[in-house]
């Protein structure tokens, strides 16, 4: 299992929520399906909202997940604040202070790292909880 962390030096309003659109919309531009897992579904309201003016240039289908049938195939993003759906569960999006649930059966989990001094304390804390479950990480500064 592969994590990514970005850590980002853009001190900016809604600069996380814009780096997991970008996120979103690279891995289902390549054909993955992705899960945003937000902290509460005013964060999933947010991104939902946000994703409808991110890029200008494209439409990124998404939709909020609140549990029950799988969405539609071409419904790539799924957004919500629990467990990502079996369907989902190629590259999940991690917008929570804590690691996902059923960590093994994701394929790859984004962290995203703002300059928020108290956010980039916790993230220090689920970097060492990755590393003990035998996650392979990877920072990049962006």
């Amino acid at each position: 299992m592969r994590v990514d962390f970005y850590v980002l030096s853009e001190d900016a309003p809604d600069a996380r929520l814009r780096w997991a659109c970008r996120l979103a919309e690279q891995a289902a531009e390549a054909g993955s399906h992705v899960y945003v897992q937000t902290a509460g579904h005013a964060e999933a309201q947010r991104l939902d909202d946000l994703l409808w003016t991110y890029n200008d240039r494209s439409f990124l289908p998404h939709e909020i997940f609140a549990g029950g049938p799988a969405p539609h195939p071409r419904v790539m993003v799924l957004l919500g604040d629990a467990a990502a759906p079996p369907s989902h569960r190629q590259l999940v999006v991690n917008l929570t202070a804590a690691i996902p649930a059923e960590l093994e059966q994701y394929e790859r989990v984004a962290e995203i790292v703002d300059v928020d001094p108290e956010r980039k304390r916790i993230a220090r804390e689920r970097y060492k909880q990755y590393r003990e479950r035998g996650c392979t990480l990877e920072s990049h500064n962006v």
